[in-house]
C-alpha cells in the first residue's frame, strides 16, 4: 500500500527542537543511561544491553511512531550470549514481500527516514541490526524528473564508543551516517546529495534533492555514505529503492508488465547476530546467505505467458552475483538507471563470458530485466558459481511458480529511445589514467583486516585531498587499470559515464554509473561533467575496499 509520511518539525511531547537543518531528541533518563554504557562497553555487550531497553523507552525516544507491519518493535528477548545468534522458525518460499511505497504527490516527496536498531527475522536467525523505518530494506521512494526529494533522517542510532581516530582509513565511529541518492545526476552541495556530511546519533538533519526535469527515468537506491561507517551500515540492511518512473516514452510491452523492485542483499552478521565489527565483514567468505526484499528464498507467482519487468537493486556490500533463472532468460532492458538501445549489452564477465542465459550484476548496479513465464512450474531463481578473483556467493535467491491460466504478453521488439547522447570523439577536453591496486599481506589467510590497504593511484583516500580538479563543462576520457588480481567495481557520483573500451578493446558503448573493473585489466570511459559544481567521490563499491582506502575525491569548479 502506497504511503506518504510526512515530518512536522515543530516541538513535539518525545522531546523534539530543531536547530537550523538539525533537529535534536532530548532522550530519556533511562534510554540516556543505556546510551552511555553502550559508549563504554564492547560491540557486542552493547547490542544486548540496548535489546533489553523496555518498549515504553524506546517509543518515548523516537520522534515518530513505529512504521505498521515494517518489523519496528525493537525489544524483544535478547540474544542468547555464547550461544550464537537466536534461531527462529523459518517458512521457506513465503511469497516475496514488494518494499513500502513511498510516493511523490504534486512535485514533492516529503517523508521521514528513521536509522535506528530493530530486530529482523530473516532465513531462520533473529538479528538486531541498523536498518530503516524498522524495515530490510527500507522504503521504495517514486518520484518523477523535476520532482523535490525532501528527507528528514533522524540518526536513532546509540552514541559512538569510540573519538575519531588517526587512521581514517579504517572502519571507525558506526554511529555516524549520511544519506546517498546512489546513481543520481544532482547536486553534491549543501544538504543535497551531499555524502560528505555527518549526521550524528541523537540528532536529525535535512536532506533536499533536487531532480532536474531531464533525469534519465530508471531504478536507483540510497543507502549511507559516511566514511567508516558505510560498510557496516549498508551490510546491516541500511538500503532502500528510489525508482524515478517512466514516461509516455516507454514502450507499451514494458508499460504493461507487473512491476517488481527487487532488493538483492548478502546478509551477514556476527556470533550475537550483529554486524558490529569489521570481522563480520572482510573474508571473502563472510556472506551466510543470499536475500531478496529481506526474505530468504521467497515464491514469486508468475501466470503462464506473463512477462514481468524486475527492477534488480544490487544492495550487497561486497560481492558479484551470476544470476539465472532455470529455463528462462533474464532480458535486460536497463542498467543503472539508464534504457538500454539494444536488450542485453553492457554486461562484463571475467569468468564465464560466453555464457547467455546469466546476468552478471556488482555491487550497486541496477538491471532492469523482463522475465516470460514458461510453462508451470517451480524454477529457481539463484547465484551461480562465479570467479571474481575468488569466489562469489551463490545459491538460492527465490523460487519462481508459474501456474494459473495463461496470460498471453509479449517482449518488446524495440526499446525506449537512449535518453543520453552518445560522446563523439571531437568533444573530449581532457584525458587521465587512474590505477587501482592493493597493498597485501604476505600471507591473506593469517592476515588481520587491518594489513590490507586499497589504493588509487598508489595513496589511500584523504577527506582533505582533491585528487581530480575538473572544469565544470568539461567531457573527459578516462582509462583506468586494475593492476589487482580481483576484480573491482567502479563507481563515480553525480555523473554517469559512458563505457566505450574493455581491455583496450571497443564494446557497444553503454550508460552506467557503477562497472566491474576486471583483474588485471582496464576499462575506458567517458563523461560530461555538468550542470553541478562541488566535491564529491569515485571509489571501489566493494565497500571493504572503499573503507579501508580505495577512493578519490573530485572537485568540479566553474
Amino acid at each position: 500500500m502506497d504511503k506518504q509520511a510526512k515530518c512536522d518539525p515543530a516541538v513535539s511531547a518525545a522531546g523534539v527542537s530543531t536547530h537550523g537543518d538539525r533537529m535534536e531528541l532530548h532522550p530519556s533518563r533511562r534510554g540516556f543511561i543505556a546510551g552511555g554504557m553502550v559508549g563504554m562497553i564492547t560491540p557486542s555487550v552493547a547490542g544486548l544491553l540496548v535489546s533489553q531497553v523496555d518498549a515504553a523507552s524506546m517509543q518515548h525516544d523516537s520522534p515518530s511512531p513505529p512504521a505498521a507491519g515494517g518489523g519496528a518493535q525493537l525489544v524483544r528477548e535478547p540474544v542468547r550470549p555464547g550461544g550464537g545468534p537466536r534461531r527462529v522458525p523459518f517458512v521457506d518460499g513465503e511469497p516475496l514481500r514488494q518494499p513500502e511505497i513511498r510516493r511523490s504527490e504534486k512535485g514533492e516527496l516529503r517523508t521521514t527516514l528513521r536509522a535506528a536498531y530493530s530486530w529482523q527475522e530473516i532465513g531462520g536467525y533473529q538479528l538486531h541490526l541498523r536498518g530503516y523505518e524498522g524495515m530490510m530494506p527500507g522504503p521504495t521512494l517514486r518520484v518523477q524528473p523535476g520532482d523535490v526529494l525532501r528527507i528528514r533522517l533522524i540518526n536513532d542510532l546509540p552514541p559512538n564508543r569510540e573519538t575519531m581516530p588517526l587512521q581514517m582509513n579504517q572502519p571507525h565511529m558506526l554511529n555516524l551516517t549520511n544519506f546517498h541518492f546512489h546513481g543520481a545526476h544532482t547536486s553534491p552541495d549543501g544538504i543535497s546529495d551531499n555524502v560528505l556530511r555527518t549526521m550524528e546519533p541523537g540528532q536529525s538533519y535535512d536532506v533536499e534533492i533536487r531532480i532536474p526535469e531531464d533525469h534519465p527515468r530508471g531504478t536507483y537506491w540510497y543507502h549511507p555514505h559516511h566514511h567508516g561507517s558505510a560498510d557496516i551500515q549498508l551490510s546491516s540492511g541500511m538500503v532502500g529503492a528510489i525508482v524515478i518512473e517512466d514516461g509516455p516514452e516507454q514502450v507499451p510491452e514494458v508499460a504493461a508488465a507487473k512491476d517488481l523492485t527487487m532488493v538483492l542483499g548478502e546478509v551477514v552478521f556476527d556470533g550475537f547476530g550483529m554486524v558490529e565489527g569489521f570481522d563480520a565483514l572482510f573474508s571473502e567468505t563472510s556472506t551466510r546467505f543470499l536475500s531478496l526484499n529481506g526474505q530468504r528464498n521467497p515464491t514469486i507467482t508468475m501466470r503462464p505467458g506473463e512477462v514481468q519487468r524486475w527492477r534488480l537493486v544490487h544492495a550487497g556490500y561486497q560481492d558479484d552475483l551470476f544470476l539465472v533463472l532455470d529455463s528462462h532468460q533474464l532480458h535486460a532492458i536497463a542498467r543503472d538507471g539508464v534504457g538500454l538501445v539494444i536488450i542485453g549489452e553492457g554486461q562484463i564477465c571475467t569468468d564465464q563470458p560466453d555464457r547467455k542465459d546469466a546476468v552478471l550484476i556488482a555491487p550497486g548496479q541496477r538491471i532492469d530485466v523482463l522475465v516470460k513465464a514458461g510453462t508451470p512450474g517451480t524454477y529457481e531463481f539463484k547465484a551461480l558459481p562465479y570467479n571474481q578473483g575468488y569466489p562469489s556467493p551463490f545459491g538460492p535467491i527465490a523460487r519462481v511458480k508459474v501456474e494459473g491460466e495463461p496470460l498471453p504478453m509479449a517482449l518488446p521488439g524495440r526499446l525506449a529511445p537512449p535518453p543520453l547522447a552518445s560522446i563523439r570523439d571531437e568533444e573530449i577536453t581532457n584525458r587521465r589514467r587512474l590505477t587501482f591496486s592493493a597493498d597485501l599481506p604476505e600471507n591473506d589467510a593469517a592476515a588481520h583486516w587491518r594489513e590490507f590497504r586499497f589504493l588509487v593511484d598508489g595513496r589511500s583516500f584523504d577527506i582533505d585531498r582533491v585528487d581530480h580538479r575538473i572544469k565544470l563543462g568539461a567531457v573527459e576520457e578516462w582509462e583506468i587499470v586494475n593492476l589487482h588480481f580481483h576484480d573491482h567495481i567502479f563507481h563515480i557520483h553525480v555523473n554517469p559515464f559512458e563505457l566505450v573500451k574493455v581491455n583496450g578493446e571497443y564494446v557497444p558503448s553503454v550508460w552506467l554509473d557503477t562497472v566491474v573493473l576486471p583483474r588485471n585489466g582496464s576499462i575506458t570511459i567517458r563523461s560530461r561533467f555538468l550542470d553541478y559544481v562541488g566535491k564529491y567521490v569515485l571509489h571501489c563499491h566493494m565497500m571493504n575496499h572503499e573503507e579501508l582506502g580505495m577512493m578519490q575525491l573530485i572537485e568540479v569548479y566553474a
